[in-house]
């Protein structure tokens, strides 16, 4: 799993073609004697996620995947836990504004849920939400944290004057034993890149089924995976065709492997060049651990005249528990986050005219070696005007 380079949580554009916005692409076939039209606005709404969802076909997905990693015995899951003991990632986390003010306005706004409840965090990091909860009235909050800033959280809890409150429990959730029988809520951030990398979703749901009183809640309850496509020439050529020559030698064998790893990367909105299909619904509430493995179809109609040269993907969680809906998007129409998006290169380049349809499908499983990394297979096909084209390709998120 790759960044760009010089990547930020400012929404900049790193392709050529936004130089000349405003302008449109226009494939002419022979018989074309007009002039294009203005180029159609894409959607600028976020599918509600409480809507009804596409067709999904869950549970295991039959599928093989290559398996490219071959006498590498490191793992994510090896070294999960201690990067979670540096401080730099929870800087940056806590200074994502999106993130952690929703989950303070969800708190603080609804404290009618929180008031003289049991909470338990999951995935505790410096405990921010678990202080928030106890502002709100918690009668106790058990913040669980298994990586070494369980120490930092207790003495932050001490410095901030609510160790009576709040009881920071180092260790892994499906080890550790609560000091009472079941909670209330149960609030967590644990979406990763692509939503279900580092697959802590799984922590959360069985915390719920071994802790959460019958009607409890858990915090946030709704999950969407969305997918779009963008023209990305400039950042795809050096990024894949790099690999053709460097420095004077050929070493495009290392271009497969580069293909079949995702970049996590902020996406300018004027690179879209389809509308974006809704994957998949997760109710954190109810699901099964399998749910998280899938195959959902898609179908994603181009907006105007353009080549494509990636898929993204992007999620967005909810909180309907609460007196209004919240929650909030990481799509590249909305305001970045740390989590940024998920760009899957295409091995081939296609040139679609407005109104052309992408089809295909997504399988989406934890990895069989590692189940904290992900992988994913995209079947699709374009009969278009001027491409046709069917392919499957492989990704794995590590």
């Amino acid at each position: 799993m790759g960044r760009r380079k010089g990547s930020n949580t400012a929404q900049t554009s790193t392709n050529s073609s936004n130089q000349f916005e405003g302008t449109k692409i226009r494939f002419q076939d022979a018989d074309d004697d007009g002039v294009a039209t203005d180029s159609s606005n894409l959607d600028e709404s976020i599918l509600a996620v409480d809507k009804a969802t596409e067709d999904v076909s869950m549970g295991e997905p039959d599928v093989s995947f290559v398996d490219s990693d071959a006498g590498d015995d490191k793992t994510s899951a090896d070294y999960y836990f201690d990067s979670y003991s540096h401080f730099g990632i929870h800087e940056e986390m806590l200074k994502d504004v999106v993130r952690t003010k929703t989950y303070q306005n969800v708190i603080y706004q609804n404290k009618f849920l929180f008031q003289n409840k049991v909470v338990l965090d999951v995935g505790a990091g410096t405990g921010i939400l678990s202080l928030f909860c106890a502002k709100a009235g918690a009668a106790h909050v058990y913040a669980v944290e298994c990586s070494h800033m369980a120490d930092m959280a207790k003495q932050i809890v001490e410095t901030n004057g609510l160790s009576d409150v709040v009881t920071v429990l180092k260790g892994k959730i499906e080890e550790i034993e609560l000091p009472v029988a079941k909670v209330d809520i149960i609030i967590s951030e644990w979406m990763g890149y692509f939503l279900l990398f580092e697959n802590m979703l799984n922590t959360v749901l069985y915390a719920r089924d071994k802790w959460l009183v019958n009607d409890g809640v858990v915090l946030p309850d709704k999950a969407s995976l969305y997918l779009t496509a963008i023209e990305d020439a400039e950042y795809k050529d050096d990024k894949i065709e790099f690999w053709n020559n460097v420095y004077g030698f050929d070493m495009s064998c290392i271009k497969k492997q580069a293909m079949m790893e995702p970049l996590v990367d902020t996406v300018d909105q004027n690179q879209i060049v389809t509308n974006s299909h809704l994957l998949k619904t997760m109710d954190i509430s109810k699901m099964a651990p399998g749910d998280a493995s899938f195959t959902a179809s898609f179908k994603l109609v181009a907006q105007r005249d353009d080549y494509i040269h990636a898929f993204v993907a992007y999620f967005d969680v909810s909180f309907t528990k609460c007196h209004k809906l919240m929650g909030f998007s990481t799509g590249p129409k909305s305001r970045a986050t740390h989590w940024k998006q998920t760009v899957l290169y295409l091995e081939d380049v296609l040139t679609i005219c407005e109104g052309e349809a992408i089809v295909g499908s997504m399988t989406v499983a934890p990895n069989k070696k590692n189940p904290r990394d992900v992988d994913i297979m995209v079947k699709y096909s374009l009969s278009g005007r001027r491409c046709v084209v069917s392919r499957v390709q492989f990704y794995k998120m590590r």
